[in-house]
């Protein structure tokens, strides 16, 4: 098995220590043989694969480049999967196109990255020769273009987040009133708020808005047992020292905790008392970041919702006990502005699966007529795998030096998912390094188009509810 196929296995077997290293499989030819074939793929992940057998050379690197040659395949995929084919990704190069705002944005970005030029810098010969000429005869110039692009970029971008009180918010992403506003930011896990949104976080607080984050898995399986080890070392030295009745209780679990860890294989389930101290320690980190970002520990909601909490890796079904914890703390806050993960590739799926939990439960408060619906905005945003593309990004934070060093000391708050945490994924480097890459590249792509330049950005995309 290659190496993307045992990451992929991993999610089933655990860890990538415990997953096989070959498989059982048919051969090339025996496929090819069949009357029909259906290559079934879905999600974000397997865009790149999905590009390689549909589009690229057919080479034993690829198996299923072959199904290529045979005259009865059928590719069965989703948008996400489908979304690095030419068809999807620049349609413009193989057919004519019906050309809306966001296609003609991303044409013109990917002008740019051909050419090597800023928006205002593109000519009408560089459209003419690069397949784009139909824009030139919808709007007369490559001028008219020009300027129509480069108005809808910069009008994404705001030091606003919760809008800016007494302005004119006709080209902002966020309208100005009701100022300040009540705001929840839904967490998938207790890091994904600070990973994702930290430097919007900081803002909206420093605005005066009313901040709320709700994390919705207590994220205790993500925890290495040694940080158990060191916090039990912990509270037995504390009982030893401050606790002169020797509790008998707490020395007991130490030892026995103690010992299911010595005897733990790889692949055992914790026990419940483990994943509670696993729990703990994640909803106390949690706690210190929110400190540390000024939002008040009373407006920190742990929902640990139930699909989660297996004890494993794969979890439960999205239940109604889930959808309704959600809807109770909307009915509570009343939000004006939610923010929530669009960041669907996680390895194990809680992103989506979270994801799902909040806009059932704003389907349900829409069916019932809730009041405060009507004046709030769904706000998504991505975490440490992906960025949104810019020809969908309808809000973009710019980042101070100094608050990308904020949101960088709210990420090591979270001290068990450095270096120690058991699903860092394929990705070497820390979470605080993809946050800060992935936000350095976002603002250095918009400075590539002749916009602001900026040390960083984070960007989020408008959810409008059907």
């Amino acid at each position: 098995m290659d190496n993307d196929s045992r990451n992929e296995a991993a999610k089933i077997f655990g860890t990538l220590d415990n997953t096989p290293i070959s498989a059982i499989t048919m051969g090339v030819s025996t496929i090819l043989s069949a009357r029909k074939v259906y290559l079934i793929a879905w999600g974000e992940e397997k865009a790149s694969k999905i590009k390689e057998c549909v589009e690229g050379p057919v080479t034993d690197t690829i198996p299923a480049s072959y199904l290529q040659t045979h005259n009865n395949t059928h590719v069965v995929i989703d948008l996400s999967a489908a979304s690095n084919l030419t068809r999807i990704q620049r349609p413009w190069l193989v057919t004519s196109c019906e050309w809306n705002d966001k296609l003609i944005r991303s044409a013109i970005v990917w002008l740019c990255q051909l050419t090597g030029k800023p928006i205002l810098k593109l000519t009408n010969k560089d459209y003419n020769e690069n397949g784009l000429s139909e824009l030139l005869a919808l709007y007369g110039s490559a001028y008219n273009v020009n300027i129509k692009i480069f108005n809808d970029l910069q009008h994404t971008i705001t030091g606003w987040p919760g809008g800016k009180p007494n302005a004119d918010d006709t080209y902002r992403p966020e309208r100005a009133k009701p100022y300040p506003k009540r705001v929840i930011v839904f967490s998938p896990h207790p890091d994904d708020d600070v990973i994702s949104m930290g430097g919007t976080i900081r803002r909206l607080v420093e605005q005066k808005h009313d901040v709320h984050i709700a994390y919705e898995t207590s994220g205790n399986i993500a925890v290495g047992d040694e940080e158990v080890v060191r916090f039990l070392h912990f509270i037995n030295g504390f009982n030893q020292l401050f606790n002169n009745s020797e509790d008998q209780t707490i020395n007991q679990k130490y030892t026995e905790i103690r010992k299911y860890l010595r005897e733990k294989k790889d692949g055992d389930m914790d026990t419940r008392d483990i994943l509670t101290i696993k729990g703990l320690i994640r909803r106390g980190e949690a706690r210190t970041a929110c400190t540390y970002n000024n939002i008040p520990l009373d407006h920190c909601h742990f929902l640990d919702l139930p699909f989660y909490e297996t004890g494993k890796i794969q979890k439960n079904p999205l239940g109604e006990a889930d959808v309704e914890i959600i809807r109770n703390l909307l009915r509570e806050v009343q939000p004006h502005q939610i923010f929530v993960a669009g960041d669907l590739a996680d390895p194990h799926g809680t992103h989506r699966v979270c994801t799902d939990a909040v806009l059932a439960a704003i389907d349900l408060e829409k069916e019932e007529g809730a009041e405060w619906l009507k004046d709030c905005r769904i706000w998504m945003y991505r975490g440490a795998w992906a960025e949104w593309e810019i020809e969908n990004i309808e809000m973009a934070v710019p980042i101070s030096p100094e608050e990308l060093r904020a949101k960088r000391n709210a990420i090591l708050k979270h001290q068990s998912q450095m270096e120690s945490a058991p699903f860092l994924g394929n990705d070497e480097r820390l979470f605080w390094q993809r946050s800060e890459d992935r936000n350095r590249a976002t603002a250095a792509l918009y400075d590539s188009l002749g916009l602001a330049s900026y040390e960083a950005m984070e960007a989020f995309v408008e959810y409008i509810p059907l």
